[in-house]
């Protein structure tokens, strides 16, 4: 369990993001959790100065493929960091398992072999309930957290 607020930073320690553009893939899989997400980390974005027209959202099925729509954003230029935003809400199968260690190493290979950041947005819980206090919820929003870990990694 998280032991602290998502939604909580010092606000003086992070930078102008007023000449920065982001890249946000968000999965479509989960809509309620993944909406509320992307909602946290665009305002949260605009609220450290990052201008609407810098900040491009893309689409995605499913978490598995946020993988690859952040590949695509990292081979354009033009991005000072991507952000990924995903859930992944635990069942019956293993496929929870499955999917949370790719989206992983696959995000993790990314930071490792570009020049772009790439913030690990995916939330993987037991059940709904963790997802939505996680997600705006008694937790805050991880999507809060991506943004501020964006900017600061863009002027890394």
């Amino acid at each position: 369990m998280a032991t602290k607020n998502l939604s909580e930073y010092n606000v003086d320690k992070v930078p102008d993001a007023s000449n920065m553009i982001f890249g946000i893939v968000v999965a479509e899989w989960n809509p309620e959790i993944t909406g509320a997400l992307l909602q946290g980390c665009v305002s949260t974005l605009e609220k450290h100065g990052a201008l609407p027209e810098n900040i491009h959202v893309k689409t995605v099925p499913g978490s598995f493929e946020l993988i690859y729509g952040a590949r695509q954003m990292t081979l354009n230029d033009g991005y000072d960091a991507v952000i990924v935003l995903g859930s992944v809400i635990r069942g019956e199968t293993p496929h929870f398992d499955y999917i949370c260690q790719g989206v992983t190493q696959g995000i993790a290979r990314l930071n490792a072999t570009n020049n772009i950041p790439v913030v690990y947005g995916l939330l993987t819980t037991n059940d709904l309930q963790q997802a939505k206090d996680r997600a705006g919820g008694r937790l805050g929003n991880k999507g809060d957290e991506c943004a501020v870990v964006a900017i600061k990694m863009a002027k890394f």
